[in-house]
């Protein structure tokens, strides 16, 4: 019974001192910070302290962690927050970045990139990063379906990534797409049956560019069906 009134005794007297204890640090942990470089740590902090939510020097037990994470999270940039005290009196943010997988540069919508979600973040001025860029005359809509599919296409086979430097859109929806090697167009149509339409090409550039040479022709059109057309120079 001694035992058992000590314990309790102890969980309310040092808890309580615990929580009555001020905060004395708040740390800002970016996470994948080597590999993504939208978010930076002062920014964070910045951003706590314009809604007077900064928590050094205040007791514990009045830190509302649940706001301050939600402050952190009208960044664009911020995928999501944790925020939580430790034992020693800090508040911790741990942040997660949003990661690009499209960067559009749209006639009509301006510069933004598509993440791995699928939904539009701003670009960042302080780091830039490789993805497929698409041009040309794209709405939000058709970055957010068509271009989202099309680009997470590529970054799950690094081998095509490689190959194109750009994905141009046309008026009505149509793709043109810039390769790295050789000076030619190749023109895809609708992004419909895509993978179909590059293995296609594939096997074109083992037939025909390898064996004619990569010179011979200015655009590679892949629209139709069980047909490659090659427009010569």
């Amino acid at each position: 019974m001694l035992v058992i009134g000590y314990l309790i005794f102890a969980i309310f007297y040092f808890g309580g001192r615990s929580r009555a204890r001020e905060c004395i640090t708040f740390e800002v942990i970016v996470r994948d910070s080597l590999r993504l470089q939208f978010v930076q740590a002062g920014d964070i902090i910045e951003l706590v302290r314009e809604h007077y939510l900064y928590p050094v020097g205040k007791p514990l037990n009045e830190i509302n962690t649940l706001a301050i994470r939600e402050a952190i999270e009208t960044n664009e940039l911020v995928e999501s927050a944790d925020v939580f005290s430790t034992p020693r009196g800090a508040i911790i943010a741990s942040i997660t970045q949003r990661e690009p997988v499209l960067r559009v540069i749209s006639e009509t919508n301006g510069s933004f990139f598509v993440d791995n979600n699928g939904e539009i973040m701003p670009v960042s001025p302080n780091f830039a990063v490789r993805v497929p860029l698409a041009t040309g005359f794209i709405s939000q809509e058709f970055a957010q379906n068509c271009l989202f599919d099309f680009a997470m296409f590529l970054n799950r086979n690094p081998n095509w990534n490689a190959w194109f430097e750009q994905i141009v859109v046309e008026r009505n929806q149509h793709v043109v797409l810039i390769p790295r090697i050789g000076d030619f167009r190749i023109i895809m149509g609708s992004l419909d049956n895509y993978t179909t339409k590059l293995n296609n090409f594939a096997l074109f550039v083992e037939r025909g560019l390898n064996v004619l040479g990569w010179n011979r022709y200015s655009e590679i059109n892949l629209r139709f069906e069980n047909q490659i057309v090659g427009v010569r120079r």
